[in-house]
């Protein structure tokens, strides 16, 4: 069952743009972040929620689609996200959130996609811009945008072939293709 979500759960980039992400829907999933676990239990993270047309375009300007699909600048008006969580991090409560932004971004996705959305994780983002464009107090560290909705996708994932690369494509079809390692080659045996 968990492994089915994990499969399931993949970095989508185009989305049905008018399948509405309520707020109802978005505190649900900032409650599976707040339960996880955290670092020194020090609970330092913070959520900007976007749901609406005019706040999501802000958020998407300032973020930077699939750097492996060189020609594609990311999705076309109907296919973007309905709804994006902004993760900060309480510069007044740490300096440094470890592993938490990634243990609650994974909590936030399986959550979403137990509900029948996706989403996708964004490091590279304008954050001056982003900064500016959401009123962002300096006390807050923007650490990544989390892109959500209803995927107008199928990702596909596929072994790793014999030449190693680990780029994602599209096909002809536009079924978007992750190459995963093997098993066995992430296991180190010092027997």
């Amino acid at each position: 069952m968990l492994k089915e979500l994990i499969k399931k759960n993949r970095s989508y980039r185009r989305f049905y743009q008018d399948e509405r992400i309520d707020k109802s829907t978005l505190l649900e999933l900032i409650d599976l972040a707040r339960l996880s676990s955290s670092g020194r239990n020090i609970q330092a993270l913070k959520y900007i929620l976007s749901y609406d047309r005019e706040t999501n375009e802000k958020v998407f300007k300032n973020l930077r689609w699939a750097g492996y699909l060189k020609d594609w600048k990311g999705p076309e008006e109907g296919e973007k996200p309905s709804a994006y969580i902004i993760m900060l991090l309480d510069l007044e409560l740490a300096d440094n959130c470890y592993w938490d932004h990634g243990i609650a971004a994974q909590s936030i996705l399986l959550g979403a996609t137990e509900m029948g959305f996706g989403g996708c994780m964004f490091g590279s983002i304008d954050k001056v811009n982003l900064r500016k464009d959401s009123n962002i107090d300096d006390k807050y560290k923007v650490l990544m945008v989390i892109a959500l909705g209803k995927p107008k996708e199928n990702v596909i994932l596929d072994e790793i072939g014999e030449d190693g690369d680990i780029e994602y494509w599209r096909d002809e079809d536009n079924n978007h293709h992750v190459p995963k390692r093997k098993l066995e080659d992430l296991i180190i045996d010092n027997e």
